[in-house]
């Protein structure tokens, strides 16, 4: 770990400190998080690390896998999968919960399958998609657990493809479920911008013929400005839950709320929540992209040392109308041992202060570092025995 010199950027942030106490936020929800991901900023956090069965939630992880083979074109929008019978006979009708209304054998494009998962929160469509990725349903779920733990879900297990009950089987956190919105979000942003934000979907026929439009349930849709994901969950035993995200001016915040009452509270408490987090804090910047923020170390390396540049403009987030007393590091695990990448992530740029959440911000490596040879080590390793 290595402490930081303030840059005049940051020294100019920091010229007029104030004491102030984080914004607070009062909420009925037992659980609650909300993260800046512009800055990496915990806003809030009640219980985040409390296993919960997310209900529908779940399907979020359903549609990651989906969105991951469709990347890597194992996947193809415009496949075709098959409504088994059986699959059918299952899930349709009032005790099958959310439906996309799909009949047996039918044939439905997986982007079609992703809108009915998505807007409609179907359990048959779950089903269907998972069994045509993986033959099975079981098969698709053990999927739903590696991916899982690829991108972070330190706390997450997935027992079905759709968040319905299963005795304890399924179980989440609020902070996974926000990892697992911004791997969304980050990982895919096409598809992300493609398919969480419809407002409604119509999808199958009513027995007299009538085509069946159902609305999205998402609370923030046209009621929070920038709102445009991602996915709602309600069951006896989980209650309301919501996962959602927006944008204002260029800040996203992802939010996560569970065990609401009713289904009017998750809207009431979740534009509450999101409109608490772009009114009451406030990004400012640090380091514009390319500014040299620090050095580091480096062993074994063509060079002793290496600049540390933001690879993105930087901000950290605040409290709205203050400037509270801030402190700030680079750190980073040393010497880094070359070869080095310019544009690597090597280091991190630690803001914190007793009232405000520490904000972790990336630094890189400004330019390649190779490995050295055989005279350059010999030399390093002298010139460091007699420094």
């Amino acid at each position: 770990m290595k402490k930081l010199i303030l840059a005049p950027v940051m020294a100019a942030l920091l010229a007029c400190p104030t004491t102030a106490a984080a914004p607070q936020f009062q909420t009925a929800a037992p659980v609650a998080f909300l993260e800046d991901l512009s800055t990496g900023a915990i806003l809030f956090q009640r219980d985040a690390d409390r296993r919960m069965p997310p209900a529908s939630m779940a399907k979020m992880m359903t549609v990651y896998v989906a969105f991951d083979l469709i990347k890597r074109g194992e996947l193809k929008l415009n496949d075709m999968a098959t409504v088994r019978p059986e699959t059918w006979q299952r899930w349709h009708g009032p005790a099958a919960g959310s439906t996309m209304f799909l009949s047996a054998n039918e044939q439905v494009s997986i982007a079609n399958l992703l809108y009915g998962i998505v807007t409609l929160s179907g359990n048959d469509a779950c089903v269907v998609l998972a069994e045509h990725i993986s033959g099975s349903e079981q098969a698709f779920v053990e999927r739903m657990n590696r991916v899982a733990q690829q991108i972070g879900l330190k706390n997450s297990h997935f027992g079905t493809s759709n968040g319905w009950p299963d005795e304890g089987v399924t179980y989440v956190t609020a902070r996974d479920l926000a990892q697992l919105a911004k791997a969304t979000i980050e990982n895919y942003p096409q598809l992300y911008k493609q398919f969480y934000s419809r407002r409604d979907f119509t999808w199958g026929k009513t027995m007299g013929g009538s085509e069946i439009t159902q609305a999205n349930r998402d609370p923030l849709l046209g009621r929070v400005a920038g709102a445009d994901g991602l996915k709602t969950g309600h069951t006896e035993e989980a209650g309301y839950g919501f996962t959602g995200s927006a944008i204002q001016n260029g800040r996203r915040l992802v939010m996560v709320m569970a065990g609401l009452n009713s289904f009017n509270q998750r809207i009431e408490e979740s534009v509450r929540f999101m409109d608490w987090g772009f009114r009451a804090w406030q990004a400012k910047p640090i380091a514009s992209k390319g500014k040299q923020v620090e050095t580091a170390d480096v062993q074994m390396g063509s060079a002793r040392t290496v600049g540390l540049v933001a690879g993105q403009d930087l901000k950290v987030t605040l409290p709205a109308g203050l400037a509270p007393e801030l402190s700030a590091k680079v750190v980073y695990q040393g010497p880094i041992k070359a070869p080095i990448k310019a544009g690597q992530h090597i280091a991190d740029l630690v803001i914190s202060s007793p009232d405000v959440p520490e904000q972790r911000l990336p630094l890189v490596a400004a330019t390649d570092v190779a490995e050295a040879g055989f005279f350059r080590r010999a030399w390093n390793g002298l010139t460091g025995f007699f420094g």
